[in-house]
């Protein structure tokens, strides 16, 4: 049985409020669970903290969020802070789990998003095939995601309607964009579409299929561009980026059962590109 509900089909909901509200049931209940998972209240700061205090231990400003307790319960996503190749790093394990570390801060996002990452054991032991592409499958050994202020009128007429019934339900500022870029061993890099819940969310697969496990990738992301490309049917020619609300790392195998290990490093927004 999947750990998340199952998404409603949207077609043929109709036009009468209480019905669709009725009908949005099972929609809301996915959507407020899998945002609830990330969305904490934003503060007024765009900086990213360092991973990775200078003690050695996990900086409190990244505030732990599992999957909530009430929809399912799912074990949390183990984040330690450690040295791997000398680098002051956080690690990341997965066991049938999920969890994200969270920043908060809301404003205008500089242009360039950076990291380093590195992945030494894929999703890999559980009962289902990881496939970020199906809900059965959809699990992620590592990401590393952007939350964005995005105009709710842009968003399609349904897809609005259940986000605004999930936040009064959820009484969460839920994100209506996220951008997320993952580690992803089954599909070739640069492969990238729509989470199977939900379009509020939206991907990009850095790392893909034959990428060199246990060795350090380096990332620098345009994210401004990555959201025109990933968001282009709700971003009107030549309008400015939403602005971030928050930036979370993390992983899950939830879905498949499985377990995942890896490690993020040095995550911290930049003006100047690669």
């Amino acid at each position: 049985m999947e750990a998340r509900a199952r998404t409603a089909e949207a077609a043929g909901l109709g036009g009468q409020v209480p019905r669709l509200a009725a009908r949005l049931k099972a929609p809301v209940q996915t959507l407020a669970s899998l945002l609830l998972a990330t969305s904490v209240a934003a503060l007024a700061q765009t900086s990213l903290p360092t991973l990775v205090q200078a003690d050695g231990t996990l900086n409190p400003a990244w505030r732990f969020v599992g999957f909530p307790k009430a929809k399912a319960d799912i074990s949390p996503t183990r984040f330690e802070a450690g040295r791997v190749d000398g680098v002051a790093a956080v690690q990341v394990v997965t066991a049938s789990s999920y969890g994200t570390l969270v920043h908060e801060g809301s404003g205008p996002a500089p242009v360039w998003l950076r990291w380093r990452w590195r992945l030494d054991t894929p999703l890999s032991g559980g009962t289902a095939q990881p496939d970020i592409l199906t809900k059965a499958g959809d699990d992620a050994a590592l990401k590393v995601c952007v939350m964005f202020e995005h105009a709710l009128d842009r968003v399609p007429f349904v897809e609005r309607t259940i986000l605004r019934i999930a936040r009064r339900v959820s009484g969460e500022a839920l994100p209506a964009a996220t951008v997320c870029y993952v580690w992803d061993s089954t599909h070739p890099a640069l492969t990238q579409g729509p989470n199977p819940y939900t379009k509020r969310v939206r991907f990009i697969s850095l790392q893909g299929r034959g990428a060199p496990l246990a060795r350090w990738a380096q990332e620098s992301r345009d994210v401004a561009a990555d959201f025109a490309t990933l968001f282009a049917d709700e971003l009107p020619e030549g309008a400015a980026l939403p602005r971030v609300t928050r930036v979370l790392l993390g992983a899950d195998s939830d879905n498949t059962t499985s377990t995942s290990s890896g490690w993020v490093a040095d995550l911290h927004w930049t003006e100047r590109g690669p």
